[in-house]
């Protein structure tokens, strides 16, 4: 469905859909066309020059945004022993081992947002893979999340760890914060998911990697960005 709403289209209007603007004014425009009554998400969406039916293109991975998400996650960590004790003292919201898998699998229980495992727990969790696949819960070695140190990626998470990947039409969607944050806080954050990205190109790619770079707010238009405008 269009978004057609009053405030939508008055946001849009400031928005030329055939200008490509540098980063700093792209980010002050999508503060400005936040129209939310909440604190609005700022979301980037590159489209890649990929093959998504090609596995050997496709990109998934994690990063630490240097100004945070403004997110805050909800962490279950999935150990035993000693890394059980680590996670909990780190402040992992839940930690267990098979109980909480049994949980997941037969009361359907999804309270959190990420999960942490240790290795020797992903036999274990390989058996709910049906259920945290399709959600986007599963635990992967790629994004930090499949570790031996937990207390470092609990550390990660709750700095601001993000997980990207592409889609299934060679895309990629992800966060860079919230319209709370301050240009220069937004800014910082959006060059280093584009740096991080271009420098994980695949090596069968040929040509630029990003083909188009788009900030939008919750609900809010879209702003195409000069690709030129960041720093290779």
């Amino acid at each position: 469905m269009r978004k057609t709403g009053k405030k939508y289209v008055e946001a849009s209007s400031k928005v030329d859909k055939n200008q490509s603007y540098s980063i700093t004014d792209a980010i002050k425009l999508v503060k400005e066309t936040s129209i939310t009554k909440f604190d609005s998400t700022i979301e980037v969406a590159l489209k890649l020059n990929v093959d998504p039916k090609k596995q050997d293109q496709l990109l998934r991975g994690s990063l630490v945004l240097p100004n945070g998400s403004g997110k805050s996650k909800r962490i279950l960590v999935l150990a035993k022993g000693e890394q059980a004790e680590i996670a909990k003292n780190a402040g992992a919201d839940y930690v267990g081992d098979k109980d909480l898998i049994e949980k997941i699998k037969s009361e359907n229980w999804l309270d959190f947002d990420i999960i942490v495992a240790t290795p020797d727990m992903m036999p274990e969790v390989g058996k709910i893979g049906n259920i945290l696949g399709p959600r986007g819960l599963m635990p992967n070695p790629k994004t930090g999340t499949v570790t031996p140190k937990v207390e470092n990626a609990i550390a990660d998470i709750k700095k601001g760890m993000i997980e990207y990947r592409t889609d299934s039409y060679g895309n990629i969607h992800t966060i860079i914060g919230k319209a709370s944050f301050t240009e220069q806080a937004l800014e910082e954050n959006l060059k280093y998911v584009v740096s991080t990205i271009s420098k994980n190109k695949p090596n069968t790619v040929k040509g630029a990697l990003i083909q188009n770079i788009v900030v939008s707010s919750t609900m809010g238009p879209g702003i195409r960005i000069n690709k030129n405008s960041f720093d290779n």
